[in-house]
């Protein structure tokens, strides 16, 4: 489903990226893991096609990213959680919504596919005509991945969705990321919480300094000395 294939980018003279390859398969919660400055945010644009590539290449279905254009991954069926929510503040929530909705070309009626929202994320029902801005951050967090999901999509990339929640609503809110997955769902989660998100992740990749230092199961990964030494 998603494919980063000797990726390499960077900043200027800067290189960030250095030969990062990793895999997610259809069906599949992967998470990237590093410290911060580790490049995680960077791997993000880079699948978004926000930023050019020095060497590699990034297929999302079998589709080159930088030939798809950033503005047609929604309507390729790829819903995305951008690191800060990056809601429209001075938008309500149906707004914000409709598009996302309007953008994915789902065929979907919008308000079935904005039930399905209210019913994954009650508070969201609540909510429809208050403004984006004037919401908690966790409020803020569960609309900026209802907009990712409104359109239907086959993939889901997540950058840091727990920044800034509670302990209390980060296990809520991979709670619903652990049934996104088991509806069929396919998801890179992009990390920094390592131990919550190798619990409900399939596979997960190490991110060290711009090069991917380890990947395995979210088992092998826990029980990896040099991933201890590294990061946890």
């Amino acid at each position: 489903m998603l494919e980063l294939k000797s990726v390499s980018t960077s900043y200027g003279p800067v290189p960030m990226l250095r030969n990062v390859s990793l895999a997610v398969n259809k069906g599949e919660l992967v998470c990237l893991l590093g410290p911060n400055g580790a490049g995680k945010s960077t791997t993000f644009n880079a699948i978004c096609g926000l930023i050019r590539l020095d060497a590699g290449s990034i297929r999302i279905a079998g589709k080159d990213v930088a030939a798809v254009g950033t503005e047609r991954l929604s309507a390729l069926g790829v819903g995305f959680v951008p690191e800060g929510r990056r809601l429209f503040p001075t938008l309500n929530v149906r707004e914000n919504l409709k598009l996302a909705f309007d953008a994915s070309r789902c065929r979907v009626p919008f308000e079935d596919r904005l039930e399905a929202m209210a019913s994954l994320f009650p508070r969201i029902r609540e909510r429809l005509w208050q403004g984006a801005g004037t919401m908690s951050g966790g409020e803020q967090a569960m609309v900026a991945l209802a907009r990712a999901l409104i359109g239907d999509p086959q993939l889901v990339v997540m950058d840091e969705p727990s920044l800034g929640l509670s302990p209390k609503l980060i296990d809520e809110y991979f709670d619903i990321v652990g049934r996104i997955r088991d509806e069929g769902k396919t998801v890179l989660l992009i990390e920094q919480n390592a131990e919550t998100a190798l619990s409900i992740a399939d596979r997960g990749y190490l991110l060290v300094r711009g090069q991917i230092a380890a990947g395995g199961t979210s088992k092998d990964l826990l029980a990896n000395d040099t991933v201890h030494h590294l990061y946890l």
